[in-house]
């Protein structure tokens, strides 16, 4: 299966063809490149490709799905994008483009609803949280407002892009 990387703007596409012992061959975006990559310290890669030295330290970010790539020239931020990380993308994009209408992007179950109708919001405030993939996720209000009307109780199940919460 292949992992896709943030590497500071730029999107990319890895997937390990074969591997024996330190040697790789691996397609990065649809080119296929053999690598010798030899782990010598706790973060710290040494990698050889195409007759070149390349030393790396990989350290760990803010959480599993960060790091930050430091070779001798260049510095990189990376994020593993894996299924959990989409999900989270895609409830945030739902945030921004849905204006004041809170919404998910896939069906699952409303775990609590810690405001009602009435209740006067702060931008980031979490309003909902929705548990879906095994996963819950908080979904804060985009603005400042008040929360218009609640679509949903706890416990209920919905589906993707079902409105939830109006904020005005």
């Amino acid at each position: 299966m292949p992992i896709e990387l943030k590497i500071d703007s730029r999107r990319a596409r890895i997937k390990i063809l074969e591997q024996d012992g330190t040697k790789y061959k691996v397609d990065i975006d649809n080119r296929i490149y053999d690598l010798d990559l030899v782990k010598v310290e706790s973060d710290a890669y040494s990698i050889l490709l195409d007759g070149q030295s390349v030393n790396m330290e990989m350290i760990q970010g803010a959480d599993i799905n960060h790091y930050k790539v430091n070779t001798i020239n260049n510095y990189y931020e990376i994020e593993v994008i894996d299924a959990a990380t989409r999900y989270r993308n895609a409830s945030k994009s739902s945030l921004d483009s849905g204006g004041n209408v809170i919404s998910t992007p896939m069906p699952g179950k409303i775990v609590k609803i810690p405001v009602s109708e009435g209740d006067t919001v702060e931008k980031g405030q979490t309003v909902v949280i929705v548990s879906a993939m095994k996963m819950e996720s908080e979904y804060k209000s985009s603005v400042d407002g008040v929360i218009k009307h609640i679509h949903v109780a706890e416990g209920d199940a919905v589906e993707g892009h079902q409105p939830l919460i109006e904020i005005e």
